[in-house]
């Protein structure tokens, strides 16, 4: 069984997923991660130095190597996946176990604000710019995110409970 989990930067995807597999004893791959060990450069740097489309082509072909494994694991996708290269058409030839965690524009405001740098996407948007510019992106994502079979909303939620979540919509 492969489950996906997608949504937005900072919708708890890395976090829900490795307490995930630790529950269901499955192995855990954060397609960043993959990429970045593929690729022997971190997210921003690939962005910095080869631009975003090249990084865009290298998630779909890095996000089909792992999926034609047809290995049993919890793939957490990036949080623009879903939207390229008919990312969502891919994921759902290989599983139907598709999870958006659906996180509010103040909630990830909440969660980013501390970690920026780390965000090539929102590194150089100011603060008070940041409401307008994740509020635009999440409106021009929400038709692949709402793709996923299921969506769980995390505001206000432990990781403890979204995995509860998750594993009552698998049984």
């Amino acid at each position: 069984m492969t489950i996906v989990l997608l949504g937005y930067m900072a919708s708890g995807k890395s976090s829900v997923s490795k307490l995930l597999g630790t529950e269901l004893k499955l192995p855990v791959l954060d397609l960043d991660d993959y990429i970045e060990m593929k690729e022997e450069k971190t997210i921003p740097e690939i962005f910095e130095s080869k631009g975003e489309i090249y990084f865009r082509m290298k998630e779909h072909t890095y996000l089909k190597e792992i999926l034609e494994t047809k290995k049993s694991m919890i793939v957490s996708l990036g949080g623009g996946t879903p939207c390229y290269a008919n990312n969502m058409n891919l994921i759902h030839e290989y599983t139907k176990q598709t999870f958006y965690l659906q996180t509010s524009i103040p909630e990830i405001i909440n969660r980013v604000k501390d970690e920026k740098a780390k965000r090539p996407l929102i590194r150089i948007i100011s603060d008070e710019d940041l409401p307008e510019f994740i509020g635009k992106h999440l409106f021009e994502r929400n038709s692949f995110y709402q793709q996923a079979t299921y969506s769980i909303l995390t505001d206000k939620k432990t990781i403890e409970s979204l995995v509860e979540e998750i594993k009552a919509q698998l049984n």
